[in-house]
């Protein structure tokens, strides 16, 4: 891989990591933490949102971040032609 190409393909995968590091923390600390009273006005599946995020909504948000980096990752590789087979 050239220097140039291995440059590019790793500032594309810290954008990758900070977006869903973003995504993670908005879930998690904004919804589970700051938001927590606004969102205990909706109801989920019985619980208040605010309270469903904080014990099990950011837990679901993570493990579904996991499978997505793991898709654009693959995504990434082949765009990269750094995939294995």
């Amino acid at each position: 891989m050239k220097e140039e190409n291995a440059r590019a393909y790793w500032a594309a995968n810290v954008r990758l990591i900070l977006t869903y590091i973003a995504i993670w923390f908005v879930v998690s600390y904004g919804f589970g933490i700051l938001l927590v009273d606004v969102l205990n006005h909706i109801e989920f599946f019985g619980f208040k949102l605010g309270f469903w995020f904080a014990q099990q909504g950011s837990i679901y948000a993570f493990l579904v971040l996991i499978v997505m980096y793991a898709v654009s990752m693959n995504k990434l590789d082949r765009k990269f032609d750094v995939h294995e087979e």
